[in-house]
């Protein structure tokens, strides 16, 4: 690794928001505020009417065809995700984002210059492939390069700033409204390239994962990043047990994982860790239950909400949709210091508890305006007051929905699963997220008020499931979780405290402190030398792995 490179990794380091280790919260910085903006701009160009006489799509009778062209970008982004699946460990993290930028980059100019419908569905397609890639590899990159004490606190910052990104749209295409004509849609959907820039020109910069280098046999090159991201020698004991302990993990992972062929015909065997399938569907139904809560009903098309179901204005309900975003973004910063503390399980039911009523207060509302004998007037003030529970929703889903379940899958899933289970959560996010956008349009134009008592239905069940099936992941590592499903576990988990508690186990916390007293006096030289991938593992057993006598304070 070149002098410049460890240089720019120890800037980026320093300043990272929370003065931690963990370089990919830089590149994330500027994926994620992009991913945020590609999903709230387009909210706010359906509503254009510049954009509809342009592509034809002026009327209800086109109603259909708008959510489809919204809703394809989706479709996008699940391709892109299962490219990522098959392909991104062969390239790398950092090459997998340079190409999703730049295939995102295509996407834009040919949304940017779009006449008509077609053109406008190959730019959204294309556009979601590269966002798809992108999303798929920076959850896997960012826990590849975190402490676990962070990892949680992380990824809920990355996904805060998914919604600045939100934010961001909703204002300019808010500001842009008033100016009339092409410019008012095609320069917001320009404005993503602000953040394009942005990550061609610092992505490359940025160290690639450790884990990576060392599962493609550039040891070398793992060692100095380990020890830039520490900020210590790349002799010292602690970066070389890092390193060791890294070396392991792959090599387990290679004699281990299931080939895609056996795993989709549910053909685990022993190899992939136990209660395999369980673990990939917890991991996935997180994903899935995010988008069933119906944050997408209001997040591509908030102000088309605002106008069909509450009967606001256009540029009223623009100015509502930016304001809420604010709200939502600072909100959402509750979950910063909180997804530790309250652990994943509390966060998610607690959430979905409050999503829930919120979405019943919209649905009794809005149900009150569609009486004919209600006064007009009447109806209108009912109208408005539902106004107040989309924010409230906002402020839930923002602290508990939105960054634990990309959280989620990384952490439970085994050690020879763990990439596959991700990827396969983040697919699972994409189609569901396909699912709500394609149908709301239509939805709300021939349920009117009934539409939303799906979503109360939906976020109402989420609590159960979480309650009884969800085991907590907060403060423990991710061996601690293998070590928790080869005592095999019951399906229900609810009744064991030890399972949904969200401190760690005493016993974890003793077995770690035995390991870390065995290996107080081992030669570093001899940890380097042995820390290769081609270095023989004790064996094949999942068990004798995790009790190698290697253990770290702090895991990558």
């Amino acid at each position: 690794m070149s002098l410049a490179n460890r240089w720019v990794t120890r800037i980026f380091v320093i300043e990272s928001i929370l003065q931690e280790r963990a370089t990919g919260i830089f590149y994330l910085s500027k994926d994620m505020t992009l991913f945020g903006y590609d999903q709230g701009v387009f909210g706010g160009v359906i509503v254009t009417d510049d954009f509809l006489n342009t592509l034809g799509l002026k009327g209800p009778q086109h109603v259909s065809t708008v959510s489809t062209v919204t809703a394809i970008y989706d479709i996008g982004c699940f391709l892109g995700a299962c490219f990522s699946i098959w392909y991104g460990e062969k390239f790398g993290r950092r090459f997998t984002v340079l190409t999703g930028t730049t295939v995102m980059s295509i996407g834009a100019v040919l949304q940017i210059t779009a006449y008509g419908v077609p053109q406008m569905i190959i730019g959204r397609i294309v556009g979601g492939i590269g966002n798809g890639m992108n999303t798929a590899t920076a959850p896997v990159w960012q826990s590849e390069t975190s402490q676990i004490k962070w990892r949680g606190k992380l990824v809920v910052l990355e996904m805060i700033l998914n919604i600045a990104g939100f934010s961001i749209s909703n204002w300019v295409t808010y500001g842009f409204s008033f100016l009339g004509g092409p410019i008012s849609w095609r320069f917001p959907l320009a404005f993503q390239f602000v953040f394009i820039f942005i990550l061609f020109a610092t992505t490359p910069w940025l160290p690639e994962s450790p884990r990576w280098l060392i599962a493609h046999e550039r040891e070398d090159e793992a060692f100095e990043i380990l020890a830039d991201l520490e900020g210590k020698d790349p002799n010292d004991p602690f970066i070389l047990t890092q390193h060791k302990e890294i070396v392991y993990a792959v090599q387990y992972e290679k004699k281990n994982a299931i080939p895609w062929s056996k795993l989709l015909m549910g053909k685990t065997g022993s190899g992939g860790g136990t209660k395999t399938m369980r673990r990939i569907i917890l991991g996935a139904g997180s994903q899935a239950m995010q988008q069933l809560s119906g944050i997408n009903v209001t997040s591509y098309y908030l102000p088309t909400v605002l106008i069909e179901s509450v009967g606001l204005e256009n540029s009223q309900a623009r100015l509502l949709a930016a304001c809420n975003s604010v709200s939502y973004l600072l909100f959402s910063l509750i979950g910063i210091p909180n997804v530790e503390r309250w652990g994943r399980r509390k966060m998610m039911m607690y959430a979905a508890a409050g999503q829930c009523f919120c979405y019943l207060m919209i649905t009794v509302l809005l149900r009150h305006t569609e009486i004919p004998s209600y006064p007009e007037e009447k109806q209108t003030k009912i109208a408005s007051a539902s106004i107040a529970f989309f924010f409230l929703y906002y402020v839930f889903f923002g602290i508990g929905w939105q960054g634990v379940p990309w959280l989620y899958p990384t952490e439970i899933n085994s050690l020879s699963m763990r990439t596959k289970g991700a990827a396969i959560g983040t697919a699972t996010n994409w189609i569901f997220n396909f699912m709500v956008v394609e149908i709301t349009p239509p939805g709300i134009q021939s349920l009117h008020w009934k539409f939303y008592i799906i979503w109360t239905i939906f976020n109402g069940a989420f609590v159960p499931i979480v309650y009884l099936f969800y085991p907590e992941t907060a403060d423990r590592s991710l061996e601690d979780i293998d070590r928790m499903y080869r005592e095999n576990p019951k399906l229900l988990v609810f009744r064991d405290k030890s399972i949904t508690s969200s401190k760690r186990p005493l016993e974890y916390i003793q077995h770690e402190e035995e390991q870390l007293r065995r290996n107080s006096s081992v030669d570093p030289a001899m940890l380097r030398r042995g820390s290769k991938i081609k270095s023989p593992i004790p064996n094949n057993s999942e068990t004798d792995y995790l009790e190698h006598d290697v253990v770290a304070e702090d895991k990558v």
